[in-house]
């Protein structure tokens, strides 16, 4: 048995199943993050969303600039390493990295709990303390914590799919969510007599209390897999130079420090939304508490709502950089290249229809989930299209850093961040466009991202893009699915006039006709379909009728 088909049988498999377990994982953390959302927008509100959503933005300000390119650079730094037989360099790249995690995330962990009580002293000095900075403090002290337990999860899981295995991965993900979810709505009930402000730093308390419960998972994996690493360390001859520790981290700064600039860019993009629907929505005439509920809508319904399907994309993504890297050290290029092309047609399947239905009944979808604050509808609708971009921008990301383009990402996210600032100038201040023209700058921030990055990819790789696969057919399909959701949404409301109903009725419907068009058109192959749930079955049956 060679090297490494012993790694995959002993730990982890192929990039496809690799995906598939993220993805099946990934979307189902994102159906709980939002199932969560639900009741506890309806205890604090639009408002309460808004100081939420201002508080988990300068946290996941600081996550970024602790860890946020860690897991990568990890996974693909010891994917390579395993690549080439190098057993001993990987568990030092392991122990190094833990330190650098470990102390980076304290660091930044405790920067953040000391700005936050500067900052409430500079507000209560000033007297500004009805501002949406001051009014998320409560949720930035409950949340500083949580950067040093995600910083070593991080290690853990970088660690574990550089050994060509998610599955650890996408079980701690799943606990983490399902004790963020418990503990957040929770909390928020027990706190928000208190106090909006209290709800909503009860809500993000469930944040750190759900990461621990992660780390917890990956660590049983780790002492559990044990035995399994130690087989593969056995086969270490050892014929090659060990890498120092200065080395490894120099090595790790190297390929993290542009992936944690890009994220940290687009992390700043909504940095850029807090300020300028602050300061753009007052020259527009409106007061504080319609500010604060606008951007309520904004953050806890378009951005929850809108990032739902995109957790297809960041699994796919998640999974092929520690692929690529290894299939780029082999210089398997055909290889990449057929996995760059599996990964974009996926991808685009599955955000194609998505961002079609959020368009289709955005505004009927918000009023099934939120019936006490039914407002922001037409977010969704103008919305949608961004959906695509950022799947897009996600897949091409994932793919530039698994080939060693690191830094070219980071540039681009820069580009899409810098274009969006004019236009939420511009918009944001027009009564009739207010917050609409946070999500119009998005999706252009979105476009310029991802096209970008697309072409760098293609220039990189030498693929050559399945079109018609990944956007003519789709696409197709998605027009067709969009007629059958909208007319089966009104048709069963004349019959039944339940908008809850009627919405479940038409998704159950519109996802139907999306599938009859795919297979129609020919729109499925097998490496595709081997990524998704029964898809063997599905194989078998489109064979049998001849429509793959």
């Amino acid at each position: 048995m060679g090297t490494n088909e012993k790694n995959n049988n002993l730990l982890g498999g192929s990039f496809v199943k690799m995906a598939a377990i993220l993805a099946a994982a990934g979307l189902l953390v994102r159906v709980l993050g939002f199932l969560y959302r639900l009741p506890l927008t309806n205890m604090i509100g639009n408002r309460g969303n808004g100081i939420y959503s201002a508080g988990y933005y300068i946290y996941n300000f600081f996550l970024i600039m602790s860890s946020a390119g860690l897991p990568v650079a990890i996974s693909k730094m010891i994917s390579e390493k395993i690549a080439y037989g190098e057993y001993t360099n990987a568990k030092k790249i392991f122990k190094v990295s833990m330190l650098v995690s470990g102390g980076l995330s304290f660091l930044c962990a405790l920067i953040m709990a000391i700005g936050t009580t500067l900052l409430r002293y500079y507000c209560e000095t000033n007297n500004v303390t009805d501002s949406l900075w001051y009014r998320s403090t409560w949720c930035l002290y409950s949340l500083s914590p949580t950067i040093f337990i995600v910083g070593i999860m991080a290690v853990y899981r970088g660690y574990f799919q550089g050994f060509n295995t998610t599955v650890p991965t996408a079980v701690s993900q799943l606990i983490e969510q399902i004790f963020n979810a418990f503990f957040s709505v929770y909390l928020a009930w027990l706190l928000v007599g208190y106090g909006v402000e209290f709800g909503a730093a009860g809500g993000t308390m469930g944040t750190g209390i759900g990461a621990l419960a992660g780390l917890f998972i990956l660590v049983f994996y780790y002492i559990k897999s044990k035995k399994s690493r130690n087989a593969i360390y056995a086969d270490d001859k050892r014929n090659y130079r060990i890498e120092g520790n200065r080395e490894i981290a120099l090595n790790l700064a190297k390929i993290a420090i542009p992936i944690i600039t890009g994220t940290a860019i687009f992390s700043m993009t909504n940095f850029v939304d807090m300020a300028m629907v602050d300061s753009r929505l007052a020259a527009a005439g409106f007061d504080a508490k319609k500010i604060e509920d606008l951007y309520g809508q904004l953050t806890g319904k378009y951005v929850t709502l809108s990032t739902l399907p995109v957790s297809i994309s960041t699994a796919v993504a998640t999974a092929v950089i520690p692929s690529i890297a290894a299939s780029m050290a082999r210089k398997e290029h055909k290889i990449v290249q057929s996995k760059v092309d599996t990964a974009l047609r996926v991808t685009m399947m599955i955000s194609i229809p998505a961002a079609a239905g959020l368009g289709a009944l955005g505004r009927q979808i918000l009023e099934m989930l939120f019936p006490r604050y039914p407002e922001g509808g037409v977010l969704i609708t103008v919305g949608s299209f961004s959906v695509i971009f950022l799947a897009l921008s996600q897949i091409s990301t994932g793919v530039l850093q698994g080939i060693g383009k690191v830094k070219t990402p980071a540039y681009n996210a820069l580009w899409g961040a810098l274009t969006k600032i004019p236009v939420n100038y511009v918009l944001i201040a027009i009564p009739q466009i207010n917050v609409v023209g946070a999500v119009i700058s998005t999706t252009v921030c979105y476009i310029v991202c991802s096209v970008l990055n697309f072409r760098a990819l293609v220039k990189a790789t030498g693929v050559k893009p399945d079109y018609v696969g990944m956007l003519v057919k789709p696409g197709i399909s998605a027009a067709a699915m969009s007629a059958g959701a909208i007319g089966s949404y009104y048709g069963i409301f004349a019959l039944v006039p339940s908008n809850t109903f009627a919405v479940l009725a038409a998704i159950l419907i519109a996802m139907m006709v999306y599938l009859a068009a795919m297979i129609l058109v020919k729109g499925f192959k097998k490496e595709d379909l081997k990524m998704m749930p029964a898809g063997t079955k599905l194989i078998g049956l489109l064979e049998k009728i001849n429509r793959i």
